[in-house]
């Protein structure tokens, strides 16, 4: 059994940010949740009533920054949330919406389906083409105490509205565009070999991973190729979609440590260890996989050993810098990573081939 879960309304488009507004007519007050530099969009929203700005998310957000965002709305009192930017972005609208007013803390919704409901409304508007956050049920927050990501899973943080306009994204650089798109492929890669694969959410993968082949590149190539940019949105909103009934495996397993540990951003970590992901679980999911390699471009009947060459061709081609160590990774920062990776179970219990810790630990030394 599968139990999909989207936003009431979802709206495509270039120039459609605006929509927002217009949906909005009779609201009150609204917290629009940013960062810097997705802040600069929050008048094209074209909100009524009262508007507050909490634009202080950073790219991989903790309990302190969550703690500050429910301060932020107790003060504003809304009746509208907006997420307007990142997953990052995004996963913190999701939980202010139903933390602010609600009397539970971080603490008691942590897991799956601990949320005792929302009052508020929740609008997601998308200004990357990554995490999906905007069509899911889950949010992620650091710990930095442990070190370690606390996730939060529930129905009632959907949106009641998505938006993706790829307007948004012209200005998103080459690098966070080419790390982001990878990201949002592994989100269908890993959801689509997973031991709890199922057809429905096999085609909304394969969609996903299609659209990568055909449109990351130009999207890199060219910010404001319109076409591209609203493909690769959607393949991120598929992504989004695979994460909840599905989830993904070790890939997003062995990139956390990189992102709680090392702090690289999201997209980057995924980048970096996919190629290695999908080599390793080819001999067990080798239809699938090859499924991937075409939509890819990356050839036919490949080996093991020539996958993970071409898969890792096609992040560098992009521009991706794929080596751990010219990230800032030490040698001996590997073993504690890969501990942390293979403690992840929520995540590596998915993975279509059984994964030790020395496993993981070789994945690591092959990335660095």
């Amino acid at each position: 059994m599968i139990t999909i879960h989207q936003p009431r309304r979802l709206v495509v488009g270039a120039g459609n940010i605006s929509q927002v507004g217009t949906w909005a007519a009779e609201v009150a007050s609204t917290l629009v949740i940013a960062t810097p530099i997705t802040s600069g969009f929050a008048e094209r929203l074209q909100l009524p009533g009262k508007l507050t700005l909490f634009d202080a998310i950073p790219g991989e957000p903790d309990i302190a920054t969550l703690d500050a965002a429910l301060d932020a709305a107790r003060k504003a009192r809304p009746d509208l949330i907006v997420g307007l930017g990142g997953g990052s972005v995004m996963d913190v609208a999701k939980l202010v919406a139903v933390l602010w007013d609600s009397g539970q803390s971080l603490a008691d919704v942590a897991g799956p389906n601990r949320v005792a409901g929302r009052n508020v409304r929740l609008a997601q508007v998308a200004t990357t083409a990554g995490t999906g956050s905007e069509a899911g049920i889950r949010s992620l927050i650091t710990d930095p105490g442990k070190g370690s990501k606390i996730a939060v899973e529930s129905p009632h943080m959907i949106a009641d509205l998505a938006v993706l306009d790829p307007e948004l994204t012209y200005s998103v650089p080459p690098a966070v565009t080419a790390a982001t798109g990878v990201d949002a492929m592994a989100h269908c890669v890993e959801a689509f070999t997973n031991r709890k694969s199922h057809p429905m959410i096999d085609g909304f993968a394969r969609m996903g991973f299609k659209l990568v082949g055909k449109y990351l590149a130009r999207a890199v190539r060219d910010g404001e190729d319109t076409e591209a940019r609203e493909g690769m949105m959607l393949a991120s909103y598929y992504g989004g979609i695979c994460l909840g009934p599905v989830n993904t495996a070790a890939g997003h397993a062995i990139s956390y440590p990189l992102g709680t540990l090392l702090h690289l951003p999201h997209g980057l970590a995924n980048a970096i260890i996919f190629p290695h992901v999908l080599a390793f679980n080819q001999p067990v999911v080798s239809a699938k996989t090859a499924e991937v390699a075409d939509a890819l471009g990356l050839g036919q009947g490949l080996s093991q050993r020539d996958l993970l060459s071409a898969a890792r061709d096609f992040c560098a081609g992009l521009g991706i810098e794929m080596s751990l160590a010219a990230n800032g990774a030490k040698g001996a920062d590997l073993p504690r990573f890969a501990a942390d990776a293979h403690s992840i179970r929520r995540l590596m219990d998915n993975n279509p081939a059984d994964m030790s810790e020395a496993d993981v630990l070789e994945i690591y030394r092959a990335a660095f």
